[in-house]
C-alpha cells in the first residue's frame, strides 16, 4: 500500500515522502444505445504543494482562534499605522514588512457585514453547504475589507457579526474562519467551531 504524499521543512528545504500522483485506470465511455466506445475517462489525483511563507502565522492562528492582522509601523511611510485585514506581508506604499498584530478583540467588538452575496450554486469542489452566505467584513480601523461566509442567519448590511475559529480538526485554510451574527449562542455555533 502506497503512503499520500507528505511535506516537512529541514534546514530551510523542502523535504517530500510517499507517492503524490496516483493513477487509476481508465473506464470505457459507451453509447447507451448501441453500446458503442467513444471514449475513456482518464482520471488522475495530484497533491499540490502550497506554501503559506510569510502568512502561515495568519493560518495557524486560526486554528488557535485569533484573527492576525497587519499593520504598517514605518514612520517614514504616509501608511503609518495602517492596519490591513486580509493579512498583508508588506506595506503596499512603502514595501517594508508589515508588523503582525493579533485583531481578534477588535473583530469581536466591531466586525460589521459591509455588503454581501448568496450563492445558491458552487464550484465541484466546494466543501461549504448551499446556499453560501459570502461576506464582505469592515472593521472599525481597518483599511481594508476581508471576505468571509456566514454560518447563520441571512445576512444584512451593516449586520454586526463575530468571528468563530475551526480549533478542532482544522484545515489551516481560510475555511477554518467563518461569521455569525453577534450574540449568536456558542452551542448553534457548527461543529468544530468555538469562539
Amino acid at each position: 500500500m502506497s503512503m499520500f504524499g507528505q511535506v516537512y521543512v529541514k534546514d530551510n528545504q523542502y523535504k517530500i515522502k510517499g507517492d503524490f500522483h496516483h493513477l487509476t485506470p481508465n473506464q470505457p465511455i459507451r453509447d447507451a444505445d448501441g453500446w458503442k466506445l467513444l471514449g475513456v475517462t482518464n482520471p488522475r489525483d495530484m497533491t499540490y504543494i502550497h506554501s503559506y511563507g510569510g502568512e502561515a502565522v495568519f493560518f495557524e492562528s486560526l486554528s488557535q482562534g485569533k484573527l492576525m492582522a497587519t499593520r504598517c509601523d514605518n514612520p517614514k511611510c504616509e501608511a503609518q499605522g495602517t492596519i490591513y485585514q486580509p493579512f498583508r506581508i508588506h506595506c503596499m506604499d512603502c514595501l517594508r514588512k508589515c508588523t503582525v498584530i493579533d485583531m481578534t478583540d477588535l473583530a469581536q467588538k466591531t466586525a460589521k457585514i459591509h455588503t454581501f452575496m448568496v450563492c445558491e450554486r458552487s464550484g465541484a469542489f466546494s466543501i461549504l453547504d448551499k446556499p453560501i452566505k459570502f461576506i464582505n467584513v469592515e472593521f472599525d480601523g481597518v483599511a481594508t475589507i476581508l471576505m468571509g461566509y456566514l454560518s447563520l442567519g441571512d445576512p444584512k448590511i451593516g449586520m454586526s457579526v463575530v468571528p468563530i475559529f475551526k480549533r478542532t480538526s482544522p484545515t489551516y485554510t481560510i475555511l477554518d474562519l467563518s461569521w455569525v451574527p453577534s450574540g449568536t449562542p456558542e452551542k448553534r455555533l457548527p461543529e468544530g467551531f468555538s469562539y
